[in-house]
């Protein structure tokens, strides 16, 4: 059988009196027994979420240790409703304001992928146009078999017969492309890194 409160006939401005003149928490315990259900269902209410808002009613009447020694307090349980209202409001715009943070960290995230990638585009943009540059620099016929070879992917002997050159020519005309171009891409990344 539950007890009874001996501070049950006491109206709530009695037992804000007692505590604050004896300092004695079991009067904002009987004010506990009396609104924190319905404190709760009010948390809940606003928070949607039981855990949270049972959090909130510990923290609300943990609050009112010091805060109704700071207020004149009349009517005890309109301003109850009032302080938890606005506890949970701000735990609300806490939330939102956190939520927000991740949001503006994600956006970061996603703008530094985007950078990173327009980057590497730029990279690629470059090195395709120092090959281009480093191509029109080889001898006619080396650029013109390396073209068909690379660019058309034609075979050596379909190269020779678009060519006229003999297939010892063709594979030479590659060979020596290659190695020239490459030398002459090296040199000019070499030239803009000491820049």
């Amino acid at each position: 059988m539950a007890q009874l409160s001996k501070y049950k006939d006491h109206s709530d401005s009695q037992l804000i009196n007692n505590f604050l003149e004896s300092g004695d928490n079991v009067f904002v315990g009987e004010l506990y027994k009396r609104y924190g259900h319905l404190v709760l269902g009010l948390c809940i209410k606003y928070l949607k979420d039981k855990d949270e808002a049972e959090d909130a009613v510990m923290t609300i009447f943990g609050q009112l240790l010091n805060d109704l020694k700071k207020h004149k307090v009349e009517y005890f349980k309109s301003w109850l409703y009032t302080y938890s209202k606005n506890y949970c409001l701000m735990q609300l715009r806490k939330k939102q304001n956190q939520l927000k943070k991740e949001l503006d960290v994600k956006e970061n995230e996603i703008f530094l992928m985007d950078y990173n990638n327009i980057e590497h585009l730029n990279e690629k943009e470059q090195q395709i146009s120092i090959m281009q540059s480093a191509l029109s620099e080889l001898n006619k016929e080396q650029k013109e078999c390396l073209e068909l070879f690379y660019l058309s992917n034609k075979s050596y002997t379909e190269i020779v017969t678009i060519t006229g050159y003999n297939n010892n020519e063709v594979k030479s005309h590659i060979q020596n492309g290659k190695r020239n171009l490459k030398l002459k891409m090296e040199a000019k990344l070499n030239g803009q890194a000491n820049r």
